[in-house]
């Protein structure tokens, strides 16, 4: 017999109830319900969790409360869930989230916890490897300023993630990286802040920065949110986006909307629903005591004005 949905995602709980006598719930603690990609990628574990019989699904918010989310998994185990799933709030924390799951299966999912290479056989973690975001994105407009004549120099900023977010952490080492690499080491960063994920922060950081009147080539922004913020502060100030080479990840329907203007330059396709669907394919496994690799891994996939169709209405 098919789940059918209870309440509604903006209301903070979502519960998916199945009639099966042999039915299997899961609990999902997610960081935040107010993130555009976040929304995505739980909308999607809905309405997967919708096709499996017998399954029932319920996902929270922890509003970035790091020791509400420990509560909520506290609260899952009480309730005698089969297994939880967690976008965690602060990525250092995983020992403490992985111990109040105790016993019942966990995956992580998104967001990797520091503790990844140590969980248990009961627990995993499903995403997408951040080595490759922020390294497919600013090596793209390396290459991007060279064909443009600016192998000589070129200069920009970098706009940071929330910091207890390890994949705030690694976009930006990627950044470095690639600066650092014989081929694009011709790049300087002017200066990098947090605009903690948010398009609105970011615009206000990015309208601080060209007050001081320096010229630059390139905006590297950890993902797309912030690089849309940053994109409308520069078009709010009169600039060219044709003179500036902007980069992000997550490949947005907003974002791809902004690229096919002309104004936004590279993204990386951060795949919601492989990651979401994966979760939960992993939390049943764990379940039925089937063996789960403790990382699984969803490719990011480069997009540029030139393959962007190819990702329209996926994230």
């Amino acid at each position: 017999m098919n789940t059918f949905l209870k309440g509604s995602l903006t209301a903070g709980v979502v519960s998916l109830m199945a009639t099966t006598a042999m039915s299997q719930e899961i609990g999902a603690t997610f960081s935040r319900f107010d993130d555009n990609w976040l929304t995505v990628l739980r909308t999607g574990m809905v309405e997967y969790a919708e096709t499996i019989d017998g399954l029932s699904y319920q996902q929270v918010d922890a509003s970035d409360d790091l020791a509400k989310q420990i509560d909520q998994v506290k609260n899952f185990v009480a309730q005698g869930v089969d297994a939880i799933i967690v976008n965690i709030v602060d990525t250092s924390a995983g020992a403490a989230v992985s111990a109040a799951a105790g016993d019942v299966p966990l995956v992580y999912v998104n967001r990797e916890p520091d503790n990844v290479n140590e969980l248990p056989p009961t627990q995993a973690f499903v995403a997408s490897n951040e080595i490759e975001s922020g390294t497919l994105s600013a090596f793209e407009v390396c290459k991007n300023l060279r064909a443009a004549g600016l192998g000589n120099g070129a200069r920009g900023y970098l706009m940071n993630g929330q910091l207890t977010n390890q994949a705030a952490v690694q976009r930006s080492k990627d950044v470095h990286d690639v600066i650092g690499m014989d081929m694009c080491n011709f790049m300087e960063i002017i200066a990098e802040a947090p605009a903690n994920w948010s398009r609105d922060e970011a615009q206000d950081l990015m309208t601080n920065w060209m007050s001081s009147g320096e010229p630059f080539d390139f905006v590297l922004a950890n993902n797309d949110e912030m690089a849309i913020g940053a994109i409308q502060a520069m078009k709010a100030a009169g600039m060219d986006m044709a003179d500036v080479q902007v980069g992000g990840v997550d490949a947005s329907q907003d974002a791809l909307l902004v690229m096919a203007a002309g104004d936004y330059d590279v993204t990386v396709f951060q795949d919601s629903v492989g990651q979401g669907t994966g979760s939960i394919d992993a939390a049943l496994k764990l379940i039925a005591g089937e063996d789960v690799d403790s990382k699984v891994y969803i490719p990011f996939v480069l997009v540029t004005p030139d393959n962007m169709g190819d990702f329209l209405d996926k994230n």
